[in-house]
């Protein structure tokens, strides 16, 4: 696992000639997860809740199990305090996915505590459209100034990998460094550990995914055949940790695996299966607020009921899972700006995206459903992609901004396959 260099070899780190190390595909073993799919859940079965017969008892209970919350401050240090009520307009949420285990010695010691996985989930004003960007854990990109924790803070960095932001001022940072890399304000943050995973997974009764080979991944202990695949717990888990088992085994290949996973649980937690279901609904809720640390902002089941009332609006093509725009560089991967661009200047505009790419190396299209060509891992940077043109759109307007091709993901109505790891 890649250890989170100490202030002071970070500082050093700063004064080199950057990254030269070997390819990202090919990095050490890591032991990532957690996705925001989980917060998706806890807030969709919240709604649930409201509707059902045991509302009272569960709304308690459910609210008895938070955890304490993690304060988030501004970049001038204020602390985030959104006030609490109907949820009104568009709305950001990023989820970090801890690799620590939460305490777990059946996980083994897993050293830093890095996020090896962050998302952000952007939520539009008429609570139509939800977009869902994935960060990849080895991208290097700028680290503000992050609180401490005792009053003080530490120093900016200009080049670091993202997922060192978690070790390095907590989730925070993680916020603060997003907020910097996207322009967007982000006032709602949670912090999942593995736990959290397996007990949502289990709380639907299993999540069925596609795998277009068979997958055996010994560092994660993934062992599934090809075709339709039910999991639940620690085979889950498994699932959405693997690296080594899919794509070109980069976390690049992770990502898109991962959202064969979350795409197919968006459609299981809309399902009338589920949202009629009070028990499920319920246990949903409580899987998720056990096992999630969430900001100061969003500890609150008023404040999550309200995100809920909106999410449960969203219809499932509305709900477009991204990884955010990148290139392989050194050891790593660096941001693809201009792509980057027109993806964050339509969040930011409030505009919905349409991909016009494939899903990335670690899926393809389900047989029978709609074929997008295979993507090919590069070793440098793509060629500057043509800009959007989005002068003709008004924000608010509903107008969808067009994705350059080299940007991948997959709508959450789209049904994908993982592709087995192919060296």
């Amino acid at each position: 696992m890649n250890e989170m260099p100490t202030r002071a070899q970070a500082r050093a780190q700063e004064k080199s000639a950057g990254p030269t190390v070997a390819r990202h595909g090919r990095l050490k073993r890591h032991h990532p997860f957690k996705t925001v799919a989980a917060l998706l859940v806890g807030l969709l079965a919240v709604v649930g809740i409201s509707t059902a017969g045991v509302a009272a008892y569960a709304t308690y209970d459910v609210a008895s199990s938070l955890k304490p919350a993690v304060k988030l401050v501004d970049a001038k240090g204020k602390v985030v305090t959104p006030g609490i009520g109907a949820m009104d307009g568009a709305f950001n949420v990023l989820l970090a996915g801890s690799d620590s285990g939460g305490g777990n010695k059946g996980y083994g010691d897993r050293g830093e505590n890095l996020n090896d996985v962050t998302m952000l989930l952007h939520v539009s004003a008429d609570h139509k459209n939800a977009t869902v960007v994935s960060f990849p854990r080895d991208m290097y990109v700028p680290i503000p100034s992050c609180p401490d924790g005792k009053g003080g803070s530490y120093d900016a960095m200009s080049s670091q990998k993202i997922n060192n932001t978690l070790s390095y001022g907590g989730l925070a940072c993680t916020v603060l460094t997003v907020e910097k890399l996207t322009g967007l304000d982000i006032p709602y943050a949670g912090v999942i550990q593995f736990d959290g995973v397996i007990e949502m997974s289990n709380a639907v009764g299993g999540v069925n995914v596609c795998v277009a080979g068979d997958i055996k991944d010994p560092y994660t202990g993934l062992d599934v055949k090809a075709g339709e695949n039910t999991l639940q717990g620690a085979p889950a888990l498994a699932f959405l940790r693997t690296r080594h088992g899919v794509g070109d085994g980069s976390d690049l290949g992770r990502i898109s695996n991962q959202q064969v996973f979350l795409s197919s649980l968006v459609r299981t937690i809309k399902s009338a299966d589920t949202l009629a279901n009070p028990v499920k609904v319920y246990a949903l809720a409580k899987a998720a607020t056990s096992n999630i640390s969430l900001s100061e902002s969003l500890n609150n089941p008023t404040t999550i009921a309200s995100m809920a009332m909106a999410l449960k609006n969203v219809d499932v093509p509305k709900v477009v899972f991204v990884q955010y725009p990148n290139h392989y560089q050194g050891d790593g991967v660096a941001p693809t700006k201009d792509a980057a661009s027109t993806l964050m200047s339509a969040l930011q505009d409030d505009k919905p995206v349409t991909l016009t790419g494939d899903t990335g190396v670690g899926s393809e299209a389900a047989p029978g459903a709609a074929t997008q060509a295979p993507a090919a891992p590069s070793t440098q940077a793509p060629a500057a992609p043509a800009p959007t043109d989005t002068s003709s759109a008004t924000p608010g307007d509903g107008s969808s901004v067009q994705l350059p091709s080299d940007v991948h993901g997959q709508t959450a109505a789209q049904v994908t396959c993982s592709k087995p790891f192919q060296d």
